[in-house]
């Protein structure tokens, strides 16, 4: 039996660039600082020992062929507790959904379900030694492999704890990780002006595998942006994503779930809260909050 090497870190450079332009390209992303940020952070350094859990979604879990780190380097999911099915999410859409937030150098980005740590690295990368990412983990195991994982990464702290209630300075960027039935609160309270909100929302079967063909009738990911106290919204993505500790309330997911059967979800322009908003201006209307379309 032929004796196959293993790569060269050289070689590997060449392998995570190859990577980080088939993840953008895939979803049409033309910003080169986030292709490069994909290109400079090693995915198998926050996984954990290969060989590797990929996610299949009919066959669930399929392990790598061996503990090589170039099996790492494609547009798939990597599963971090698969017994739970908590992974580290598909690269193209964060990819899509960095590039939507446009993370600029030296901002503060607060990354709520920061799992083992990767896509902080990929954001620390962004904002460059002048910014700095404030990454909250929910579990306590993943918090604690994250901390390890980003301890070369300076300007990354990691803090344990609900990231719907947990304590942040104020945030240029603020990505949620996981799928809520609604904002937080303190969410909007410490979005800087002209800071962006990464907003999965999704059903309570927005996790479900049963039809991912209707995957867009269960979660959407919203792009809400502040200016001064109003905050703008769109639609930028569907999504199939794990469910956000602390933030699944029962009234906001009912009412999410008959307003993604009307498909007017890419009609969205505002994200108010208040009551007040007549119901056809809404898309979605729960106690306290309102996606609407002017």
């Amino acid at each position: 039996m032929e004796l196959v090497l293993p790569m060269t870190p050289d070689e590997m450079k060449i392998v995570r660039r190859a990577y980080a332009k088939q993840i953008t390209g895939a979803v049409r992303v033309v910003d080169e600082r986030v292709e490069a940020a994909f290109a400079e952070v090693p995915r198998e350094d926050f996984l954990g020992p290969g060989p590797w859990p990929i996610f299949r979604m009919r066959k669930a879990y399929v392990p790598t062929p061996t503990a090589d780190p170039v099996y790492l380097y494609t547009d798939d999911v990597v599963g971090i507790v698969p017994e739970r099915h908590i992974n580290n999410g598909q690269p193209s859409l964060h990819a899509f959904l960095l590039s939507q937030a446009a993370l600029r150098a030296g901002e503060h980005i607060v990354h709520v379900g920061a799992g083992a740590g990767y896509y902080s690295a990929i954001m620390a990368n962004l904002v460059a030694a002048s910014g700095r990412v404030t990454a909250i983990e929910f579990k306590q195991e993943l918090a604690a492999r994250a901390k390890a994982n980003l301890a070369a990464y300076p300007i990354v702290s990691v803090v344990q704890g609900d990231g719907s209630s947990v304590a942040f300075d104020s945030a240029d960027v603020i990505y949620v990780n996981a799928g809520a039935t609604q904002p937080a609160n303190i969410w909007l309270d410490r979005l800087n002006n002209g800071g962006r909100l990464i907003l999965p929302l999704t059903t309570d079967l927005g996790f479900s595998s049963s039809n991912w063909s209707n995957m867009h009738l269960r979660g959407a990911v919203f792009l809400v942006t502040r200016r001064g106290e109003e905050f703008h919204a769109q639609w930028i993505s569907p999504v199939a994503i794990f469910p956000c500790e602390g933030m699944r309330d029962e009234e906001s997911e009912k009412a999410l779930a008959a307003a993604f059967e009307s498909g007017e979800h890419k009609r969205v322009t505002r994200l108010y809260r208040t009551d007040e908003v007549p119901a056809e201006r809404c898309w979605v209307r729960a106690p306290g909050w309102c996606l609407a379309y002017a």
